[in-house]
């Protein structure tokens, strides 16, 4: 029993000083930097709308459709890496069940093609 505890007894060290060593990473950051607002923090930023508006305020969807096309992409290559290292080991189950999730991100690129997302004005 003693040795089990021991054990636990760093994970719940580490869990502590992790979680002191953010307060105070957080915290220093908060008092040393300065909290003015100035134009630059108050522009639009990427997206291109003014982040004091009205959030009910309508926009394009393309936007979304965007954020789809790139999680689509993101993903596929996320999980192909590792699945190619591996594809010796895994069988035929692994192989038939990455074929599935490539058709589900094809169906979603297709998605986005059909929705126009490529074709930028």
């Amino acid at each position: 029993m003693k040795l089990i505890f021991s054990e636990y007894t760093f994970i719940l060290v580490f869990l502590l000083a992790s979680i002191l060593l953010s307060f105070i990473i957080f915290l220093l950051s908060y008092l040393l930097t300065p909290q003015k607002a100035d134009q630059e923090k108050i522009s639009a930023y990427e997206c291109g709308f003014n982040p004091f508006d009205d959030a009910r305020a309508t926009f394009d969807i393309r936007f979304y459709l965007v954020a789809i096309l790139f999680l689509i992409f993101d993903l596929e290559i996320s999980f192909l890496f590792p699945w190619s290292l591996v594809l010796k080991n895994i069988g035929i189950f692994g192989f038939w069940s990455m074929i599935i999730f490539l058709i589900v991100l094809t169906l979603g690129f297709v998605y986005e093609w059909y929705k126009g997302a490529l074709e930028w004005e």
